[in-house]
Parts: structure tokens; sequence; C-alpha cells
């Protein structure tokens, strides 16, 4: 099924039964990060009811415990390091033009910001404008390479991933990019003495002029079958009133009309 969609400026048809799911489920053997457990998905008991068909419950009932930030794709705001505590139920648009970019992490040799240390790995200001070529989307989405099926079950704690340029994300924000999504548990060093330097760029004022909040999305996984380039993305939300929250950002192929 096609529909048509018109933003400001362009008009676009998209494919909506060509989908591509970028989200990575919360499971016990799931992808992590952040020291937490695996998340906890057990049956309810009590007063002789088991909410469990397999061991003679009438119904699956089952308990869940996860922590959003560190167990599977999810979706965060300002809230995250602001005290006023904002949270995603605010965001009124979900919908936008969407860039899949991928980018090989550069090898820092350490002092490019305070807390980076040699050795560590990056994308750099310079990496992001190359790969965006003077396109200027709503919605980035970043795919480190090698991209490779691991990425749906690792345990990043205490790793060092990957990490962003604080530049780079400024940047984004300049541009008026609202969305960021990427493949790794942050876009800030793992241990960073509680700077957040590149979230703090991003989200260097609470809303957009057109008065959507900006998110960054983590931990999601970009199929190869998802080519570098254009799309359109339909990014669903969970509803939790929580600063961030699970999320399962889905792209579409998309042409646009002449």
């Amino acid at each position: 099924m096609e529909v048509s969609v018109k933003t400001d400026k362009e008009a676009f048809k998209v494919d909506l039964d060509q989908g591509i799911d970028l989200s990575i489920a919360i499971k016990k053997e799931g992808v992590k990060a952040w020291y937490v457990d695996p998340p906890k998905i057990e049956p309810v008991r009590g007063d002789g009811f088991v909410g469990a068909v397999d061991q003679g419950g009438s119904v699956n009932f089952f308990d869940i415990g996860f922590n959003p930030h560190g167990h599977g794709t999810h979706t965060e705001c300002i809230g995250h390091i602001t005290p006023q505590h904002e949270t995603l139920d605010k965001l009124k648009h979900y919908h936008c033009t969407a860039v899949v970019l991928s980018i090989k992490p550069q090898v820092l040799e350490g002092g490019e910001i305070e807390v980076s240390e040699k050795g560590d790995l990056w994308i750099s200001e310079r990496q992001i404008q190359e790969a965006l070529g003077g396109a200027k989307p709503k919605a980035v989405i970043v795919r480190t390479l090698p991209n490779t099926a691991e990425k749906k079950k690792l345990n990043y704690s205490n790793t060092n991933p990957c990490y962003f340029d604080p530049k780079a994300l400024k940047w984004l924000a300049d541009i008026g990019v609202d969305h960021l999504l990427v493949d790794l548990p942050s876009v800030d060093r793992e241990h960073d003495n509680g700077l957040l330097l590149a979230h703090r760029a991003f989200w260097s004022q609470i809303k957009n002029e057109n008065g959507s909040y900006r998110t960054i999305t983590e931990l999601i996984f970009v199929p190869d079958e998802a080519k570098d380039g254009w799309y359109w993305l339909n990014l669903m939300l969970s509803a939790f009133e929580n600063d961030a929250v699970p999320s399962r950002p889905i792209i579409y192929p998309l042409k646009r009309i002449q």
C-alpha cells in the first residue's frame, strides 16, 4: 500500500508494505547496557493462581521488570538530563523524513574532548557532515560499521563503546534534525564523569521552533537490507510517562513526487 505525504517543502510516496523494523526487543537474552541485570519476565503467582498456561494456569499473565535505558531499543527526551523530569508523552510528532548513514568510527589519539582517551572510538562532526552531503532530514539514523547481528545481544557494560563528538550533535541540532537514532548504548562515552556532553549539545534547547521535542533513540539495529539513503520514519513509542521509553522505529522506502 502506498500513501502520499507532504512536508513543508516536498511531497513523497511511501510504501507501507515495505517497512523495516529497527528495534531490538526486550528479552532475557537480549542486548543490555549500564550494568543492569537481565529483564525479569515472570508469571504472577498467588492464592493458587499461576499466570502461565504451561504451568497449569488458565492464561498467561506475566510481570515484566526492565530498565528502559539499559534493555532494548529506547527513545529518550531532554528529561533524561534535567531536574524538570520532562516526559516523552508530550511528543506529538512521530512521522518524518529520515536518512540512514553507515559510518565507520574513528580511533582517537586522546584529548579531543575532556574525557576522551587514546584508542577510543567515536563519530566526528566531519564524518556526519560528509555522510549527509548537504541533506537536511528531520531524523538521522546512524549504523556503525562493521554491522553484525551480535549487536542484538551484546552486554555493553564496561566495554567503552563508540560515542559521538559533541560537535556533531550540536551541528545536527543546528540544521534542524529532530530525531537521532543510533545503534549504540549512548551518544556519550560510557565513563564520562557525568558530563553527557553530546546529550547536552543536542538538547541545547528544550523545544525546536516548531514545538516538537528532540529525541535520541539508542540500541537500534539497522539491518543490511536498509541501504543508506532516504526513508520515511514512524517513531513508535510505548505509553509510559518517563524520560525514556521502549520504542519501535519503523522506516519505509519513499519516492519524491515531482
